[in-house]
C-alpha cells in the first residue's frame, strides 16, 4: 500500500480556497501592523500566536489528506451443499470407493465427503441427510472439519422408522436452504452434491428437481453402491445388529425372502439432469477426484484482481490540536492581561 499527502477541501476548492485566502491574508496583515507598531501594546508573543491560529484555520479549511491505493485481492466464495441419503439401504455392503475393498454405501457417501471437503478448499459448506424426511443438520459454514465430524456421524435409518425410500424426501428442505444462501450471498456460486443410491420403493410418485435449478450454478448426484445389489440388513436404532453370519435381512414382501436393494442409475441420472446437473458413479477405480465442478472450479480459488483502488483519509486532527492549544494560550493572555488593567 502507497500513501500519499494532498489537499482536499471538504467545502471544495470554491469556498475552502476562497476561506483559506482571507484567512492567510489577516496573518499577513497582523504581521505588517506589528511590524509597523500599528497594533498597540501587541508583544512578539501575541503576533506570532495571532498568526499561526490564521495560518492552521486555512490549513485546516484546504484539509490535508492521505491517499492511500491499493491492489485489491478478491475472493470469489463457493457454497457447497451436500445432501446424504441414509435410508436403511445405504446399509447395503456392495460399495466401493476406490478399492475392491466392499463397504457399505454410507461408508462410500462418508468417503465422498471427505473428499469433497478436500476439493473445495476455502469454500463454505451445508450438509444435510435424508430418510424418511429432510434434515438441514449443519447450516453453511466455513468449517470443513464440521462437515467431515457430520459425515462420520452419520448411520442409517432405523428399518422401523422406514417407510420405503423416497428420493424426493430432502427436495422441500434443499429448497428453503438454498434460497437463504442465495439470498445472503447473493454472488456467491453454489454447488449441490446429491450422494445416495437412487433406490425409489416408496409408491409415491417422485417429485421432480428442477425446482432447484434457479439457486444452483452446478449440480451432482453421487451413486454408491452397485447395479447387482446386496440384501439390506435390519437396522435397530441406527446402527446394523449381528455381523454376516448372523445378521437378520429386510424381508421383501412379495417373495418372503431377503430384500435385494440396487443402484438405481435411472433415477440418478434424471436427477442430474433435472437439475442441469451432471451424475458420478463412485466404485473401485472412480472416486470424487473426478467430481469438481468445472463451472466453478476457478470462482472457488483466491485471485488478485489487480485493481487499483484510492482512499481519502482527511487528517485535520493534528491541526485541530495546535490552534485549540494557540487559543488557550491566547485566552490565557488575555485574561491575565485584564488582572493587570484592573
Amino acid at each position: 500500500m502507497n500513501s500519499v499527502w494532498t489537499l482536499s477541501p471538504a467545502f471544495g476548492w470554491p469556498v475552502g480556497g476562497a476561506i483559506a485566502a482571507a484567512m492567510l491574508a489577516l496573518a499577513v496583515v497582523g504581521v505588517v501592523r506589528h511590524a509597523r507598531h500599528a497594533a498597540g501594546d501587541e508583544t512578539v508573543a501575541s503576533c506570532v500566536r495571532r498568526t499561526l491560529v490564521c495560518l492552521l484555520v486555512a490549513l485546516a479549511v484546504l484539509t490535508p489528506s492521505m491517499v492511500a491505493s491499493t491492489t485489491s485481492r478478491a475472493v470469489n466464495a463457493t457454497d457447497v451443499v451436500v445432501a446424504v441419503d441414509v435410508t436403511g439401504s445405504m446399509a447395503v455392503t456392495d460399495a466401493h470407493y476406490g478399492s475392491d475393498t466392499a463397504i457399505t454405501r454410507l461408508e462410500a457417501a462418508r468417503k465422498a465427503v471427505d473428499d469433497l471437503t478436500t476439493m473445495y478448499a476455502d469454500s463454505s459448506f451445508a450438509a444435510l441427510r435424508f430418510g424418511a424426511s429432510g434434515t438441514l443438520d449443519v447450516p453453511l459454514t466455513p468449517d470443513a472439519p464440521a462437515i467431515r465430524s457430520w459425515a462420520n456421524t452419520l448411520v442409517p435409518e432405523a428399518t422401523s422408522v422406514s417407510a420405503g425410500s423416497s428420493l424426493d424426501a430432502p427436495l422441500d428442505q434443499l429448497v428453503t436452504t438454498l434460497k437463504q444462501i442465495r439470498e445472503q450471498h447473493a454472488d456467491d456460486a453454489i454447488v449441490l452434491y446429491v450422494i445416495t443410491d437412487g433406490e425409489q420403493t416408496s409408491a409415491k410418485a417422485r417429485r421432480t428437481f428442477s425446482s432447484l435449478r434457479g439457486y444452483l450454478d452446478d449440480a451432482f448426484t453421487v451413486g454408491v453402491g452397485s447395479t447387482e445389489g446386496g440384501n439390506i440388513p435390519k437396522i435397530a436404532d441406527g446402527v446394523s445388529s449381528g455381523n454376516a453370519e448372523s445378521q437378520e435381512w429386510v424381508t421383501d414382501p412379495d417373495t418372503g425372502q431377503p430384500g435385494v436393494s440396487k443402484m438405481d442409475e435411472g433415477n440418478l441420472k434424471d436427477i442430474a439432469d433435472e437439475m442441469g446437473g451432471t451424475y458420478l458413479k463412485v466404485d473401485a477405480s472412480d472416486t470424487m477426484t473426478a467430481g469438481l465442478s468445472a463451472k466453478t472450479s476457478d470462482k472457488w480459488k483466491m485471485t488478485d484482481t489487480r485493481k487499483e483502488r484510492t482512499r481519502v483519509t482527511p487528517v485535520v486532527w493534528p491541526i485541530a490540536i495546535a490552534a485549540a492549544l494557540l487559543l488557550a494560550w491566547e485566552a490565557g493572555a488575555q485574561f491575565a492581561l485584564s488582572r493587570r488593567l484592573i
